[in-house]
């Protein structure tokens, strides 16, 4: 199982795994919460048979990397996915995130420059500022967080199944664009993450990204459901452009929140045709 260290939590180590395969141009898959890495694979697939190299790496906390209780904040998460190029020594990169995985991409070139990064894709994202206060009347009130800490230290597996539910637009898409058992597999994915992590991953739901959001100097992708029950597209998608500078906008009429799994035709293509695109180079 491919793991590097990013840190030490007392005596253990913390690790992240990564899965590494094809060739060719990397392109780096950051998954949502609560999920992992695996939650690509109708993407993963894809960019494989059209001829790139696909990394996907699990958030600390997730999937199957290490667990800590440290380390929940988006300069560390950015630093892992530094660490994480660095070992890997990737370069050429097209950065790829959904949900959480947009504040990964948004603050790594925000902190480390597009040295390492041609393009960026942000799926289902959480910038600019989720949080409403007095210069960000847009965002959505602190309350409502406070009320998802309570809900997940009362009861995280419940917690978890109205998530889910509002993340896939069950009660519009169940039994044609999500089925009963892949409801499942995400649930036993999220029940499988860190319960530490699962809480603390709310607040850094509250990032401020709008100093990162104008240093992003590459070609960047938005693509967002405007059916959204997550991250509303109101308050996230439709407020990026023009705070990034070369950006293309994608939305996915009816889309929930995943709609890399719901919509995969749409995704993949507006996925393939960025990425292939040329002469569009910092």
């Amino acid at each position: 199982m491919p793991r590097i260290t990013v840190g030490t939590e007392n005596s253990a180590p913390i690790e992240i795994h990564y899965e590494d395969h094809g060739s060719g141009q990397p392109v780096v898959l950051i998954h949502g919460y609560p999920l992992s890495g695996a939650s690509w694979e109708k993407q993963e697939r894809v960019l494989l048979q059209a001829g790139y190299r696909v990394v996907t790496y699990d958030r600390r906390g997730f999937g199957k990397s290490g667990q800590p209780t440290i380390g929940y904040d988006y300069d560390t998460f950015a630093a892992d996915l530094n660490a994480l190029l660095e070992y890997l020594d990737l370069t050429e990169v097209a950065l790829v995130g959904f949900s959480m995985g947009t504040g990964e991409v948004t603050r790594y070139l925000g902190t480390y420059g597009s040295g390492r990064v041609t393009k960026a894709v942000l799926m289902g994202a959480i910038p600019p500022f989720l949080l409403k206060t007095g210069d960000n009347p847009e965002g959505v009130d602190g309350a409502v967080f406070d009320e998802i800490k309570a809900a997940i230290v009362k009861d995280r597996p419940a917690y978890f199944k109205d998530f889910l539910d509002n993340f896939y637009n069950v009660d519009v898409l169940g039994g044609t664009r999500i089925s009963e058992q892949a409801w499942q597999d995400s649930f036993t994915v999220a029940i499988g993450a860190s319960a530490y992590a699962a809480h603390a991953c709310v607040d850094t739901w509250l990032t401020d990204f709008r100093d990162d959001l104008p240093k992003i100097d590459v070609p960047t992708l938005l693509i967002h459901g405007d059916a959204d029950r997550i991250l509303p597209y109101a308050a996230t998608a439709a407020r990026l452009p023009g705070l990034i500078k070369d950006l293309r906008f994608v939305t996915v009429e009816g889309g929930p929140h995943n709609i890399a799994w719901t919509f995969p035709e749409e995704v993949n293509q507006a996925l393939l045709t960025f990425l292939s695109a040329t002469g569009e180079e910092k």
